[in-house]
């Protein structure tokens, strides 16, 4: 069993955080799908700290989707400590520090991947945010910040000794951001390097290849992003149907939730790219795509796919 601090999950699969794509109804998704836990999208602590309403509507959430982490980015220590108390009022399950994004926009404000550079700095963040949070804290980060710099186990050893329940490791340093292949031997040196739960990431595509991974490090729960987009079913043994029919009762059950929980007239740019992710590597895929990326409305979209069904 997956367990952290006290929190047994019902699989060991994770939904990865996503910028732009974890929001609220894929999380839900997902949850129903499969993965025991799921997380937000990076929530940056200076958003928060000032009330930003874009950062707020990022952590709305519903009981459905629990267990939940929200995933807070930053590099001010005393900032993030703040953040932190005030996600308190928001309950999540966990809350999961960032320091793995390799996205420039973040690391070169000090944060992300960055933070690999510094595990004085890193330390202190996650102290603030352990001493401010009413639920455990996690972190995610990487292999290290080049080949030259493998600096995970340091850095989880550091993660444990300052009170983090748990730490997933992206087989990736900083210098690949998404390049390349994972290393899932840091993975397995990590894993033997501390006591608290440790979640594996990087080019995992099914749940058999999963299942391989753990067996294979020892780690205890697998992390899953990228593959997850357009295929839920990632989560499930049985993996994606190869009929296009049977896809379809997945996409509609999507659009339903965006529909409950999304502008959707403002955020139809958004929703047509989740759903045209579903159609791939199917007789007629193209077609399907481009005919979702020209719906007007959102409306429209629902039509077309209830259309495929017939």
């Amino acid at each position: 069993m997956f367990t952290i601090a006290g929190t047994t999950f019902d699989s060991p699969f994770v939904l990865a955080p996503l910028a732009g794509y974890t929001d609220l109804p894929f999380r839900l998704l997902c949850r129903r799908y499969g993965a025991g836990l799921v997380v937000t999208e990076m929530i940056s602590c200076h958003g928060l700290l000032y009330g930003q309403e874009k950062t707020r509507r990022m952590l709305v959430s519903d009981v459905a989707e629990q267990p939940v982490s929200i995933q807070l980015f930053g590099s001010d220590p005393d900032i993030m400590g703040k953040a932190a108390a005030i996600l308190n009022d928001f309950s999540p399950s966990f809350i999961d520090i960032n320091m793995g994004c390799p996205v420039r926009k973040v690391t070169k404000r000090g944060a992300g991947s960055a933070l690999m550079k510094d595990i004085t700095l890193a330390e202190k963040i996650l102290t603030a945010v352990v001493s401010n949070s009413n639920v455990p804290v996690t972190v995610k980060t990487r292999a290290g910040v080049d080949k030259q710099q493998i600096t995970a186990i340091d850095f989880a050893k550091m993660s444990e000794n300052a009170g983090a329940a748990a730490i997933a490791i992206h087989g990736r340093t900083w210098a690949q951001g998404f390049t390349g292949s994972a290393d899932w031997e840091i993975v397995s040196k990590v894993k033997n390097s501390v006591t608290i739960p440790v979640i594996g990431n990087g080019d995992v595509r099914s749940y058999d290849e999963a299942i391989a991974r753990m067996d294979e490090t020892g780690c205890d729960g697998i992390m899953i992003g990228r593959a997850a987009l357009g295929n839920p079913w990632v989560f499930q043994k049985k993996g994606k149907p190869e009929n296009i029919l049977e896809i379809l009762p997945a996409v509609m059950e999507h659009l339903k939730l965006m529909e409950q929980h999304l502008d959707t007239r403002r955020q139809l740019a958004y929703i047509r790219n989740h759903t045209g992710r579903y159609f791939c590597n199917f007789e007629g895929s193209s077609q399907i795509r481009r005919a979702i990326h020209d719906c007007p409305d959102f409306r429209t979209l629902q039509d077309l796919i209830t259309s495929l069904l017939q």
